[in-house]
């Protein structure tokens, strides 16, 4: 049976989730503020974290950084906050999808189902132990970057995004189409959020390299071409 943590202050809304998922047949716990729902999540292994943004005492998105410190858990963050940036602030600090207030229960569990999917193991591996593109090395079992050698320190969502441009090399892919692979779900988010993401590993690999590892193809998406 999955296990499901939800941390969040509105109590109708955690009886809610707790209800439908149960439901659904998962085991669930909760926690109403952001330090109880912290030790929860660290003290016990989860299958999913289902994490509020705006809680008392801890933010969701100090939770959520201090979580991925130590551990892989996936976690929706759960928000009345709707705007690009807070989407990428939730992402960014570790978060592996994200979903607003108000939003249809079915919408919610659909999103968790395909991140279980997503996060079994070897859900997101390659046949080859490296790929290697330019002076760019990605060891996949290690999930690490190296460019000449030296390691590059990227987050797990800039690490997926540059798994899925370098084993897809010479392929043009889309906004649209790196959301669903790295995001997991289709472009209700804004696919400005890849540009985003773009720009942190543009920014973290093009020092002092004459062209862009990553290639813009204006109107389409990116390509990181041979």
């Amino acid at each position: 049976m999955k296990r499901i943590l939800i941390i969040e202050d509105e109590k109708n809304i955690t009886r809610f989730l707790e209800l439908e998922l149960m439901y659904e047949g998962y085991e669930v716990e909760t926690a109403d503020n952001g330090r109880t729902g912290l030790a929860k999540a660290l003290d016990t292994e989860w299958d999913c974290i289902l994490l509020d943004l705006m809680l008392p005492e801890l933010n969701g998105v100090e939770v959520c950084r201090r979580i991925r410190s130590v551990k892989t858990t996936p976690i929706i963050m759960i928000t009345a906050r709707d705007s690009v940036m807070d989407k990428v602030s939730g992402l960014d600090s570790g978060a592996d999808d994200y979903i607003a207030k108000p939003f249809a229960i079915e919408e919610l569990l659909a999103r968790l189902r395909a991140l279980l999917r997503r996060t079994q193991p070897n859900s997101q591996t390659t046949n080859e132990e490296m790929v290697t593109y330019r002076n760019l090395t990605l060891e996949v079992q290690a999930r690490q970057v190296k460019k000449d050698g030296e390691i590059i320190e990227l987050t797990k969502r800039e690490y997926e995004l540059l798994y899925v441009l370098m084993i897809n090399k010479n392929i043009v892919m889309s906004r649209e189409t790196l959301l669903n692979k790295v995001w997991g779900y289709e472009s209700e988010v804004e696919t400005n959020v890849v540009d985003v993401y773009i720009r942190y590993l543009r920014h973290k690999l093009d020092s002092n390299e004459a062209e862009s590892f990553i290639q813009t193809v204006r109107g389409t998406g990116y390509v990181m071409r041979s």
